[in-house]
């Protein structure tokens, strides 16, 4: 029987591989994943852009004394992310009902579940790699995520 590490591996494969269709058979089991390769593309809706009044500044000594509202603070340079081993929808709980596994400013170690990307209908537990403090919650909860995409970013100890 394959492992689920085994299977995320397989899926992550396909999915990276660029192939429309993909069947595998052995005596345990047998698999067929197929892309919609004809699907039609979802419009994109953004909101209308909002007119920000920005300060005018009259040289470049005042623009260095500006004070930086509303400018994220930057990530430590040591910062690692915590990445999407498969593309699928990426869920901060168990269920919805329930607590995050990890919010910002949580310790984590090392093999410890921080969330679940669903993947053709399997939940799949994604661990921490590294042992540290939870900076930057990057994916959005219950949204899609891409393979290799930021889920989280670790302060490493």
């Amino acid at each position: 029987m394959m492992k689920a590490k085994e299977i995320r591996n397989l899926l992550s494969f396909i999915a990276t591989s660029g192939l429309d269709e993909v069947s595998i058979e052995t005596d345990e089991f047998k698999i067929s994943v197929k892309r919609n390769s004809g699907t039609v593309p979802t419009p994109v809706i953004q909101a209308a852009p909002q007119q920000v009044a920005l300060p005018v500044f009259e040289s470049a000594e005042e623009v260095e004394s500006a004070p930086a509202e509303n400018q994220p603070a930057p990530a430590p340079s040591n910062a690692v992310a915590i990445k999407s081993p498969m593309i699928g929808t990426f869920y901060r709980s168990p269920s919805p009902d329930e607590d995050s596994f990890v919010n910002v400013g949580d310790r984590v170690e090392k093999g410890q579940v921080v969330c679940i990307v669903e993947a053709m209908k399997l939940f799949n537990e994604i661990e921490a790699e590294v042992s540290g403090k939870i900076i930057k919650v990057v994916a959005e909860n219950a949204s899609p995520v891409e393979y290799d995409q930021d889920l989280f970013l670790v302060e490493p100890d």
